[in-house]
């Protein structure tokens, strides 16, 4: 039979062992609870960019579909353009037809005075020297 000595002595191992489980308890739900609160931090950071991620997309979407109208409004006032211009072209054609037709008659006017200026003046240069002598003579200028 044991005494109570050793029963004593038993149960102070057990429990110095149930004191060490204990405190290997505790530092295992410490452990636990940093790795839950890291966890929770890195599952936050990464919401955090979904919902940026988010935002950004449907901001491009927004910014694609504003673009694509523009594009459109942009394609359809070329083609009104367009249109203006060449029923412009088709009004004008005539009178411009008409303008350059005037402007080689105008060409050909100033040719010709040019050269009835230059003729007069020849005629001008050579009867200069008869009509000095003319003049000299009915002024009685020798």
């Amino acid at each position: 039979m044991t005494s109570n000595d050793d029963i004593l002595r038993a149960l102070g191992r057990v429990e110095g062992r149930l004191t060490g489980i204990e405190e290997n308890v505790a530092l295992l739900r410490q452990e636990m609870s940093d790795e839950k609160a890291n966890a929770h931090d890195g599952r936050a950071v990464i919401h955090k960019r979904l919902d940026e991620q988010v935002r950004q997309i449907s901001h491009l979407d927004t910014r694609v579909a504003i673009g694509s109208g523009a594009d459109a409004q942009f394609r359809a006032e070329i083609a009104t353009l367009k249109e203006t211009v060449e029923k412009n072209q088709e009004t004008v054609g005539p009178a411009l037809e008409e303008w350059k037709r005037m402007k080689s008659i105008g060409y050909g006017i100033s040719g010709l005075i040019a050269f009835a200026g230059l003729t007069t003046g020849g005629i001008v240069a050579y009867a200069s020297d008869g009509a000095v002598a003319a003049l000299r003579h009915w002024l009685k200028i020798s």
